[in-house]
């Protein structure tokens, strides 16, 4: 049977948002010059968690983002899960981990500023992103346009189905 228009929209939708979790991980590994400049740039022993950390962090969390900021092992950890993550979501495999991971990774970003969002008072991107994560984990989106029904039929996936 064939893919509908409506899978068809959730796997471009998946897709999409994976490249951009994969086009931050590129630009902050390698300074391109877009929200990294190349001084700044993980190879070049700059951190990627330093900047927002330090000085985006307002509520009642600051200490605790204030406190990790620039540390190696949350620079790697946040690098490897934005990696894992984009191609996770592009290739369509591993979405339900990478989604739930991705939604946690937006949840820390939105307590870390913690106030109403700049230019809308309720809500902001990192809501929005969240939502679609936790939807993309809950349902099959990696089986349209990417490779999550032939992952899924691995047998280590099978055995843990928290790889699907």
């Amino acid at each position: 049977m064939g893919q509908t228009k409506h899978e068809i929209f959730w796997g471009i939708l998946r897709i999409a948002l994976g490249w951009s979790f994969f086009w931050t991980f590129i630009d902050k590994t390698f300074g391109l010059g877009f929200a990294t400049t190349a001084e700044k740039a993980w190879i070049a022993g700059g951190s990627p968690t330093a900047g927002f950390l330090t000085h985006s962090t307002k509520g009642p969390l600051t200490d605790l983002y204030q406190g990790i900021a620039g540390n190696p092992l949350v620079d790697c950890l946040f690098m490897f899960g934005l990696l894992l993550m984009g191609l996770a979501l592009m290739l369509g495999i591993g979405v339900r981990i990478a989604g739930y991971a991705g939604a946690l990774l937006m949840l820390m970003i939105y307590t870390a500023g913690f106030m109403p969002p700049k230019h809308n008072p309720f809500l902001d991107y990192h809501v929005i992103y969240f939502i679609l994560l936790l939807g993309f984990a809950m349902t099959r989106a990696g089986h349209t346009l990417g490779f999550g029904k032939h992952w899924s039929e691995l047998a280590l996936v099978k055995k843990f189905r928290f790889l699907e």
